[in-house]
């Protein structure tokens, strides 16, 4: 009898943290009150670092996506939607709490934070956001506004619209940075034995990072993103494989 009990007990517990890592609701759902006028002002575009971890290439339901490094010049037409309740007070993809009033953005592949301008080709309304997390994704859409953002571009009842996406970009004081990672291991020797090597073969620096108890070893900096490109094909041919892209405004 009393294994019986402790066996429910278990189960109750495992259920109660298998539901705590959901959200709180199946399906996403508007606010219960609409966004004020001073929610609704456009995102002021500010010159922020970019988010290393955010810039490095991720999967998603079977689907790879890689963040490009700069999105000065960047323009797309598609579908936005819009996210409210369902996320609201969890974290987006760059660490910060999603807030269903904030004029923010979710994007696959712009570097996290950055801003871009978004019009309703409908009704030509248009709002700046800062794009702090990633998504949606569905192939047939391009972004996903904030509600307070999809309600001042007129289309939070319909729940998609056409838009055009410009990116906005301030100039900055210094260049993006570009590191290839190459590897990760535990033995700091044959991680610094392969650093030599390959810091000889492609000319460049090769620091090493202790993170997550790994030494874990870069190619860089590159500020050609082309040159960087090439390095990473030459690795990626080769016998690294798993080699990608880290993008970065501070030395590493």
């Amino acid at each position: 009898m009393k294994s019986i009990q402790l066996l429910l007990i278990l189960v109750a517990l495992l259920t109660q943290a298998a539901c705590s890592n959901r959200y709180h609701t199946r399906q996403d759902k508007a606010p219960l009150r609409a966004p004020t006028q001073l929610e609704m002002q456009d995102a002021k575009v500010t010159n922020e670092v970019k988010s290393v971890s955010a810039g490095r290439p991720y999967k998603v339901l079977g689907k790879h996506y890689s963040p490009i490094s700069d999105e000065k010049g960047f323009v797309q037409q598609g579908t936005a939607s819009w996210y409210g309740r369902k996320f609201h007070g969890y974290y987006t993809s760059n660490g910060e709490t999603f807030n269903m009033f904030d004029m923010t953005a979710a994007h696959k592949t712009l570097p996290l934070p950055s801003f871009v301008k978004v019009t309703n080709l409908a009704n030509n309304k248009s709002a700046i956001v800062r794009v702090n997390d990633r998504g949606p994704f569905h192939d047939d859409r391009a972004i996903d506004l904030s509600y307070a953002a999809a309600y001042k571009l007129g289309y939070h009842l319909q729940g998609t619209a056409q838009v055009k996406i410009e990116a906005i970009t301030i100039d900055r004081k210094t260049p993006r940075l570009t590191y290839v990672q190459v590897a990760a291991a535990s033995n700091e020797v044959n991680v610094q034995a392969l650093a030599t090597k390959l810091a000889g073969q492609f000319n460049l620096g090769a620091p090493i990072a202790f993170e997550d108890n790994l030494y874990k070893l870069r190619l860089g900096p590159i500020l050609d993103d082309q040159k960087a490109q090439k390095v990473l094909k030459v690795l990626q041919e080769g016998e690294f494989n798993k080699a990608f892209l880290l993008y970065t405004e501070q030395e590493l």
